[in-house]
């Protein structure tokens, strides 16, 4: 273990990006530790039967306004310019998401004018407004609309989501949905949007591809390495090397303080005899049926195939050790688990050669973009510690 002075845990976008740049840039030795038997987290895809890539976790779609992702990123991809477009399926009719103008021409026709005049004399033309702020309104007229979008479009989807009446989680959570003044174009309004053109995983394959980095595909990091009094000991032996660590915080401390919640998925694949399913890639469920979104994968790189593959989409409750709903995807943003990550985090503060970095060491939902950024920035903090 001598040779290694740098471990990561996880192989997805914090690990990978770490694990990268201390090989290439600082010339170091790196084992990474990934308890799946592939790299790329829930970023994941593979070519099917059909020649479709298909994404195992969920679709993955890149978006940013960080040309200083960009430019790591296309270190090892090339990009096919996919921009995002999502319906919801409501009253047998596909409304675009984010809820724009044509959600009010096809569900609010008679109150058409009226709304739009309103929504235009407060906020303009090309904005995006959080659902929270117009449910929180003291205009009755943009309420209204507030609540009729509200329980149309989100209110039965993020109960299925989330499992629970989302008016109850926290803020941050209905801040993420956004009514759009005027016609959206996309999903996302970012600058650029685009999907690695020979899949995600081919860019994890050339990213982790260095001499310098060992990879354990298929094994935990805690068959090896113990934490005791705040030291990391390797097979026994004292290890003073940096650890950097991106799985599950409450995990790394055997649970000492609790378990933090999350919400899981389980995706049902169907291939089919068809050239096409949907009129995009994703489509939303608000409704009554089990499921929350159905994705039709060969949408994303526009791959003329004779057949398409479909996933439907079902939340559950995370389950560590269950069968299903085995993977922690979304935190569980309520006062209970930010009290318990506060005492994880301080925790680890306290362990000098410990690094928590991403979704689950941080218990905070990041975009791939944030992601990478997060980890280049803690990889300069890396670097400036070890060139002292």
């Amino acid at each position: 273990m001598n040779e290694y002075k740098f471990i990561v845990v996880g192989a997805g976008f914090s690990g990978a990006v770490l694990a990268e740049r201390i090989a290439n840039i600082l010339n170091e030795k790196v084992l990474v530790y990934e308890k799946r038997e592939h790299t790329g987290g829930n970023a994941y895809d593979y070519l099917n039967e059909n020649r479709i890539y298909i994404h195992k976790y969920g679709p993955h779609i890149f978006h940013t306004d960080s040309q200083t992702v960009i430019n790591y990123l296309s270190q090892f991809t090339e990009w096919y310019g996919y921009r995002h477009k999502v319906f919801a399926k409501v009253d047998n009719s596909y409304i675009p998401l984010p809820f724009d103008f044509r959600g009010i021409e096809i569900l609010l026709k008679k109150k058409e004018k009226r709304i739009k005049k309103v929504l235009l004399n407060r906020y303009g033309k090309n904005k995006k407004v959080p659902i929270y702020e117009l449910l929180n309104t003291k205009n009755p007229d943009l309420k209204e609309f507030g609540e009729f979008v509200f329980e149309k479009i989100f209110l039965h989807y993020s109960k299925k989501q989330w499992g629970v009446n989302p008016l109850t989680l926290s803020k941050r959570v209905l801040k993420r949905v956004p009514v759009y003044i005027g016609y959206a174009d996309s999903y996302f309004d970012n600058k650029f949007q685009g999907i690695p053109s020979g899949g995600f995983s081919s860019l994890f394959e050339k990213m982790l591809n260095h001499k310098n980095i060992k990879l354990m595909l298929g094994k935990d990091f805690r068959e090896d390495f113990e934490l005791r009094e705040r030291k990391f000991f390797y097979r026994g032996k004292y290890f003073d090397g940096i650890i950097i660590f991106t799985g599950e915080i409450d995990y790394l401390f055997d649970f000492k303080f609790g378990r933090l919640s999350y919400r899981s998925l389980r995706f049902d694949f169907e291939d089919i005899s068809t050239e096409e399913f949907q009129p995009v890639a994703v489509v939303n469920y608000p409704g009554k049926e089990d499921f929350t979104r159905i994705t039709e994968y060969k949408h994303f790189l526009n791959q003329k195939v004779k057949k398409t593959t479909i996933s439907r989409e079902y939340p559950g409750e995370y389950k560590r050790d269950g069968s299903d709903f085995n993977i922690p995807y979304y935190p569980f943003f309520d006062k209970k688990n930010e009290e318990i990550y506060l005492k994880y985090k301080k925790e680890a503060s306290l362990i000098k050669n410990l690094f928590t970095v991403g979704r689950l060491a941080e218990y905070k939902y990041y975009n791939m973009d944030d992601a990478v950024l997060r980890a280049l920035e803690v990889f300069e903090e890396i670097k400036r510690i070890t060139q002292k």
